[in-house]
């Protein structure tokens, strides 16, 4: 891994929005998360990406993805608007424990997080998993369909998979798809009211 390369330029808010929030996107190796914060952005997303080289060869595995080239070095960036007041700064993780150092940078401040998950590789999710629910910040499991064979599971199969507790949201997308990574982001973005709303009527 030789180079990064930045793909952004300045462009303004809507003059309406008036709430900015930060959300975090999470996963394992090659699960779609730069994929998904592109799909979403309203500007040209920031990335940190880096051609992989024979270095990372027998440490990141591509048994899935073989035709991956690329992997995220720091982390990516883009914003979404929700509403015409509210907007979205979407920060993508790197999927790799060897830079887990960024992971601060991108949960530090965060409203919630989306966990991104590959079927094929359940056992990767874990770890980004674990970091999340550290946080106790509000997060959804989204499942990234690669392929009409990756429907195979339902829902439920995926819960039980990660063992996921029952009050957390699990829904399907495709990382690729305008409307299904905005679909994730409404539902987390729903999570979270709703779990300040029970706590709310809890105090």
């Amino acid at each position: 891994m030789d180079s990064t390369t930045c793909e952004a330029a300045p462009v303004p808010l809507p003059q309406t929005a008036s709430r900015g929030v930060k959300i975090a996107v999470a996963g394992g190796f090659g699960v779609g998360k730069t994929t998904f914060v592109g799909a979403v952005s309203e500007i040209p997303p920031m990335r940190t990406e880096a051609e992989m080289t024979a270095a990372s060869r027998g440490i990141d595995d591509l048994s899935a993805t073989p035709s991956k080239r690329t992997t995220t070095v720091g982390f990516d960036f883009g914003r979404a608007s929700l509403s015409p007041s509210t907007v979205l700064y979407l920060f993508g993780a790197p999927g790799q424990d060897r830079f887990k150092f960024v992971w601060d940078t991108v949960l530090n401040g965060a409203l919630g997080a989306v966990v991104l998950v590959d079927t094929r590789r359940v056992e990767d999710s874990f770890p980004s998993l674990d970091r999340v629910e550290d946080t106790s910040l509000p997060y959804v499991v989204a499942h990234n369909v690669f392929g009409d064979e990756d429907r195979v599971h339902s829902l439920a199969d995926i819960r039980d998979a990660l063992q996921m507790a029952p009050g957390v949201p699990v829904v399907r997308c495709d990382a690729r798809d305008r409307q299904s990574v905005r679909g994730v982001l409404i539902a987390l973005v729903q999570h979270v009211l709703d779990r300040a709303s029970l706590s709310e009527g809890r105090a």
